[in-house]
């Protein structure tokens, strides 16, 4: 099933046998291809671009590798709402992150945190930075199928990227079964069977029973039109959630995939005497605000902090990150709850 998937995504067959990898989940996936192409006490380094995905660093460290940051750019004023399209990597930032010891890219799209959906000309300009050093493109794709009116374009469709590309997806995801932890990796032969040993030696394999279930579960998608209503029912769901904060009075980051909704709660009044926990008044003011949340409005979000490395952590402002991957009958309660926000506002130049 996920060689046809990615056959007619792709636009080549893809061999079973030796272009496709299952795991136990994308996070291992992802840990297999850093552990089969980093080598320990060398120094190689990884390009992520920031905020990036809290796994990344910790798999990049466990295989031997050295974690590099390029931060996505925010162009747009961040006190209204924006477009995830507003935020855009730096080429030439890209360009000079690398070094002699740069073996891969990690690209994130549909991203998480920010909705963002890389155009072609973007992934052009990734693509041809690593070909020009040599690098290996890992493209988590995890989220592939929820984009809302921007479609997904894998960087490894792209003419001379197939090559040097490992893509990595989800069933969690593409399906909504998380805990059932099934994932893939797919490239070139020569990416995948390195790759499939570290994986064999990390975990061995994957539960045969739920990939059975994925294999089903994908045939049935495929025949019965369940992305399409999937990605209609996030849609919903991005759309109430934004509303939500619309009547708040707070703005956001529109996103045009995965399930999360980036808020600017600059306008929120946090007093200074704030009885914060000792564990969380010393994680930074981003934390504190995704606390306050949770304490006084009994709404739990993600500090954005947490996707950053220490020198940009700055760059995470006053957003928290919610997700819309929820019932109807819990954004309702959201919306409730959030009601006692507008008290809590102050106005922003």
């Amino acid at each position: 099933q996920v060689a046809a998937r990615f056959s007619s995504r792709l636009g080549r067959p893809i061999d079973t046998a030796s272009e496709i990898s299952i795991h136990a989940g994308a996070n291992e996936a992802l840990l297999s291809v850093f552990t089969a192409f980093l080598t320990h006490g060398q120094n190689e380094e990884v390009i992520v671009m920031e905020p990036a995905f809290d796994q990344y660093a910790p798999n990049i460290a466990m295989a031997g590798g050295t974690t590099v940051y390029v931060p996505l750019r925010v162009q747009a004023p961040v006190n209204a709402v924006m477009s995830s399209d507003d935020w855009k990597l730096d080429m030439a930032e890209l360009e000079a992150a690398v070094t002699p010891k740069t073996r891969i890219i990690v690209l994130n799209t549909p991203h998480n945190p920010v909705g963002k959906v890389f155009t072609r000309s973007e992934l052009e300009q990734i693509g041809a930075v690593a070909e020009q050093h040599n690098l290996l493109i890992i493209a988590d794709e995890v989220y592939e199928h929820l984009t809302f009116g921007r479609e997904h374009l894998s960087i490894a469709s792209l003419p001379r990227m197939w090559d040097r590309t490992v893509t990595v997806g989800s069933a969690g995801k593409l399906l909504g079964v998380t805990g059932w932890r099934v994932g893939w990796a797919v490239g070139p032969r020569a990416l995948i069977q390195p790759t499939l040993a570290a994986h064999t030696r990390i975990v061995f394999t994957t539960n045969t029973p739920l990939q059975e279930g994925v294999a089903a579960a994908m045939r049935e998608a495929s025949a019965n039109g369940f992305y399409e209503t999937q990605r209609n029912e996030y849609k919903h769901r991005r759309d109430r959630l934004m509303a939500i904060f619309d009547d708040v009075g707070l703005p956001y980051v529109i996103p045009d995939g995965a399930y999360y909704l980036l808020v600017n709660a600059a306008a929120v009044r946090v007093p200074e005497d704030y009885p914060f926990p000792a564990a969380i008044a010393d994680r930074g003011p981003n934390f504190r605000l995704a606390y306050y949340f949770v304490r006084e409005f009994g709404v739990s979000g993600i500090p954005p902090a947490e996707f950053y490395c220490e020198p940009h952590r700055g760059l995470a402002g006053d957003y928290v990150r919610f997700a819309f991957c929820k019932t109807d009958e819990g954004l309702d309660a959201a919306a409730a709850a959030l009601q006692k926000l507008k008290h809590c506002l102050q106005k922003q130049p």
